[in-house]
């Protein structure tokens, strides 16, 4: 299975004290290494302007490829803050979710994982925000799309609600999005109400959630409409920042927690997808627990 990610990501700098540092993926990147799962690196590409554009206004692309500062920082909201090289890294986080959906759809290889940053999810086509510039897997999603693969999903289990992509997919049957996430919580969205056209499926947990009432919504909701909307790939929004130690959150999962969910994803995609799955690196603030957690997840999704 590939690993798509590139070193130059590492320079998205938002400043000290910031959570979405660039320790977070050299903590993937090592825990990784070390578990032996970095064997198949490949060096993410920049995404093209037109890929981006797939997802967000020409303007709204222009202006975020405007705004990275010389020096210093230049602030899209009071949490999301560009260095001078959090363009590049931008578009490298976008490019590796390309790159493997495409790899997948060529029939190169059925699953990948991308260990990016900046993440994407909150990024909705018109605004960025919550530490993400462009949405990488809905972005993503469209190239599949006109690589053949036509029914497309999102399934998310970042402890936030990945309103970006629920932005893009929400009025187009031929996508499905479905989030598992901590209510109340950033950024206030994601309500059981909050369906689509019947193509959205949000699993709000309150916080301190058992681990076992949380597989219980996971399946019983995510996957089952998963498995109604019957994918020609899934993809992955892979947030541990519900793992318990995580300072951002209030939840009570553990490292197995984010394997048992990739495991109930494949099987999904095994049945409808050929288990076609491409997994994007979201949040995850507990060094520890992110590292973890990413190479619980890997190993997962790595099984035949």
């Amino acid at each position: 299975m590939a690993l798509y990610t590139h070193l130059d990501m590492l320079s998205h700098a938002p400043g000290a004290g910031h959570p979405e540092h660039p320790g977070r993926l050299k903590a993937v990147l090592g825990a990784l290494a070390d578990a032996g799962l970095d064997g198949e690196t490949m060096a993410a590409g920049e995404a093209e302007v037109a890929d981006l554009e797939r997802i967000h206004p020409a303007a709204y692309v222009t202006r975020i490829l405007e705004a990275g500062p010389r020096e210093g920082f230049a602030y899209l909201d009071a949490d999301t803050a560009l260095s001078p090289g959090s363009v590049r890294a931008a578009r490298l986080a976008a490019g590796a979710t390309l790159d493997a959906v495409r790899s997948v759809a060529r029939g190169e290889r059925t699953r990948a994982f991308c260990a990016v940053r900046p993440p994407g999810h909150h990024a909705e086509p018109n605004r960025a925000m919550g530490f993400c510039l462009f949405s990488n897997l809905a972005v993503a999603a469209r190239a599949a799309q006109e690589a053949g693969l036509k029914r497309v999903a999102v399934i998310d289990f970042d402890v936030h609600h990945g309103n970006g992509t629920q932005a893009a997919f929400e009025a187009d049957d031929s996508m499905f999005f479905g989030s598992i996430h901590q209510s109340p919580l950033y950024p206030g969205t994601g309500e059981a109400s909050e369906t689509g056209v019947g193509n959205v499926v949000n699993a709000p947990v309150p916080p301190h959630t058992d681990p076992r009432i949380w597989r219980s919504a996971f399946e019983g909701r995510l996957m089952a409409g998963l498995d109604l909307f019957r994918p020609d790939l899934v993809l992955i929004s892979a947030g541990f920042d519900a793992h318990r130690r995580d300072p951002l959150a209030h939840q009570s999962l553990e490292a197995e927690d984010f394997a048992w969910a990739t495991r109930a994803v494949l099987d999904v995609a095994r049945h409808h997808a050929q288990g076609r799955v491409v997994s994007s690196l979201e949040g995850g603030y507990d060094l520890d627990g992110l590292g973890r957690s990413a190479v619980a997840h890997v190993q997962a999704l790595a099984e035949e």
